[in-house]
């Protein structure tokens, strides 16, 4: 093991598998010289050459584009997206081309690509470089959709995703990348989609944290440790495939179950893990299903509203009392 900031752990997965594989490209805004807006793409230009690390206009639908007409003729592109709020702007080819290419082929066509995406909120950047689009593309069959909360899982799900044969939506989370971790030193390392984590044990009620809000999840649960509240934190890892069994088992054992993400409350990718578990768990729980999120509103560029929109630690220490009170 070795201890690295998440930001490393994916730029160590990329350049690994660059130089396994010749087909593994990278392109996107910034990712050469510049070495990426977020630093994270380093110094990959100057190991891998231009033609296999390629700059780009500012144009997500031709990004995407590229990136899909090259997995099609058999390369293993990395495409990076610097702010999932313009996603939308690559909405056709998104939604009606790279999701639904292998099935309108007839399964034929293999999409080994791979999107990277920031999300979350960095600190006053405002309503159009803030949000949490993850939930948007849960409706769109056809992606598999990853969500790292760690320097472990950034790596391990990276290189599960660029190994694969289906288009997957990597989301990293922006003030996840300066986070450290323990990652294994093995240069097969990765891990499976559709396996949750549980990152602490409880008995009282299970919080399930997606992506940034691991770290508010980890340590709301150190303080209702100390006011006699056991919380078990359950990491998705990934939302689509979705690990619906380690779920329900943890709900079946606390009764009280809270989900905690940083996209708009209304629609967000909780509101399908809530229906998932009121259609398969409801009879364990002992009160209602609670989901801490951010307001439905347009995140705020002032640092004082933009706090009061985002979720927050509080927010799910009072959630957590409020669930395990009502229970008692």
């Amino acid at each position: 093991m070795r201890t690295i900031t998440y930001s490393q752990a994916i730029y160590e997965a990329m350049r690994e598998e660059m130089a396994r594989d010749p087909n593994v490209i990278l392109i996107g805004e910034d990712v050469g010289a510049f070495g990426g807006v977020w630093g994270v793409s380093g110094d990959l230009v100057k190991l891998f050459g231009e033609d296999r690390v390629r700059d780009t206009p500012i144009s997500e639908a031709a990004i995407v584009g590229a990136g899909l007409g090259a997995a099609m003729v058999g390369m293993r592109p990395i495409v990076e997206i610097m702010f999932g709020d313009f996603m939308p702007v690559a909405g056709d080819q998104l939604v009606n081309q790279v999701a639904k290419a292998r099935y309108m082929s007839g399964g034929r066509a293999k999409i080994p690509l791979t999107i990277r995406i920031t999300t979350g909120a960095p600190g006053s950047a405002a309503a159009q470089h803030s949000q949490s689009p993850e939930g948007w593309y849960m409706n769109v069959p056809g992606f598999k959709i990853a969500v790292p909360a760690t320097a472990a899982d950034a790596k391990g799900l990276l290189r599960t995703a660029i190994r694969g044969e289906d288009p997957v939506l990597f989301f990293e989370h922006k003030m996840l990348y300066a986070t450290k971790g323990e990652v294994p030193e093995d240069p097969d390392f990765a891990v499976p989609f559709g396996q949750a984590a549980v990152r602490r044990e409880g008995k009282d009620v299970t919080i399930i944290a997606i992506g940034g809000m691991l770290p508010k999840a980890l340590a709301a649960a150190e303080a209702l440790a100390g006011r006699g509240i056991q919380a078990e934190i359950l990491d998705p890892r990934t939302l689509v495939p979705l690990d619906k069994a380690t779920i329900l088992v943890s709900v079946q054992k606390t009764s009280r179950v809270i989900i905690a993400y940083e996209a708009h409350r209304r629609l967000g990718p909780g509101a399908e893990i809530a229906a998932m578990i009121a259609e398969e768990g409801i009879g364990y729980l002992d009160g209602p299903i609670v989901r801490v999120a951010a307001r439905n509103v347009p995140l705020p560029y002032s640092p004082e509203l933009e706090t009061f929109v985002l979720p927050s630690t509080q927010d799910i220490i009072e959630q957590a009392e409020k669930l395990v009170h009502l229970a008692l």
